[in-house]
């Protein structure tokens, strides 16, 4: 099993005074941490148009994560692939792969937001078409075939280009992750019975269609490690309830200042919350049912709660969590 954590989104809530500079600052110092800590991987998100600053650049994110970080994998989870013109994010993506050497994952998701594609002028009904249109590409720039096209991508990225992993939870989503790409992101609304279900059928449309491509799951996951479940709650809860009241108000298409008392009980439950050894086995039941070679991705950066708890939770993930799991 591997281990990565992230998602950095930098936002700034309203009661935080720093300057979006330092919100960024703090990105790159969790990102050395998260090295630091012989993690396996750094993630970025995105989102556009957000009062609260939401990470709209993921590429040049990833290229200053790059640049701080010499083996840790870095990736979006996930780019929202219908706003990009298909050259200009596959061209992207190979520049931070160059700037990494090679450490790049590609995470793509098709978008849900009016607003998001109101904003760049484009008709929602296309999403998947433009999805599509970003991986045949790559697929292409990132292959020999690359001198048969038209207008040849360039730069070249380094070895074969990076693994482009798709997100997504309703069935036509998953199973196109398993025609088109190298992995499944699975989002962290689903339950782990619910991602059993579609990793099956990942693995059973692979094998009916003869896909031979290798491929990966990723489990995302809301987290925290303290000394007990409770101090490790009350560590992430202001920072992990601003994000899902975000989350909420886009779903709902108006603002939530409040989620529901058992809304907040649900988010506390399937939290990976508590000490090194409380963690380790959620992992572990995790890598149970999924197999060895699951990819979790535990979330452990929130709006606000403070840089030093952060990378005090990131080395000990690190530190305690990952001995546990070998």
């Amino acid at each position: 099993m591997e281990v990565g954590t992230g998602l950095f989104t930098c936002q700034r809530r309203p009661d935080d005074e720093r300057s979006f500079s330092e919100i960024y600052d703090e990105m790159l110092a969790l990102g050395g941490s998260i090295e630091e800590a012989g993690l396996d991987s750094a993630w970025v998100s995105e989102h556009h148009f957000a009062e609260d600053g939401y990470l709209s650049g993921t590429m040049p994110s990833l290229g200053a994560l790059a640049a701080v970080t010499s083996s840790v994998s870095i990736g979006t989870c996930i780019a929202l692939a219908p706003l990009y013109d298909p050259i200009r994010i596959v061209e992207d993506a190979a520049t931070v792969d160059l700037i990494s050497d090679g450490r790049m994952h590609l995470g793509l998701s098709i978008g849900y937001r009016d607003e998001e594609f109101d904003g760049f002028g484009l008709d929602k009904s296309t999403r998947v078409e433009r999805t599509m249109d970003v991986i045949e590409l790559a697929r292409s720039a990132w292959s020999e075939s690359n001198e048969s096209l038209e207008y040849p991508i360039t730069p070249p990225p380094a070895g074969r280009g990076p693994p482009i992993l798709l997100g997504g939870s309703a069935k036509p989503a998953v199973r196109r992750a398993a025609r088109h790409a190298d992995g499944w992101i699975a989002p962290s609304s689903l339950d782990l019975d619910a991602i059993t279900v579609r990793v099956e059928d990942i693995h059973r449309v692979r094998e009916t269609e003869g896909i031979e491509r290798p491929f990966q799951v990723y489990v995302l996951r809301h987290g925290f490690i303290d000394d007990d479940a409770d101090t490790a709650w009350a560590a992430m809860r202001d920072g992990y309830l601003y994000l899902q009241r975000t989350y909420a108000s886009w779903y709902a298409g108006e603002p939530i200042d409040e989620l529901a008392p058992d809304r907040r009980a649900e988010l506390r439950e399937r939290a990976i919350i508590g000490n090194a050894e409380t963690v380790a086995d959620d992992l572990e039941r995790i890598e149970a049912r999924l197999g060895a070679d699951v990819h979790v991705i535990l979330r452990t950066y929130y709006p606000g709660i403070g840089t030093e708890r952060m990378r005090r939770c990131i080395h000990r993930l690190g530190d305690e969590v990952l001995p546990l799991l070998a």
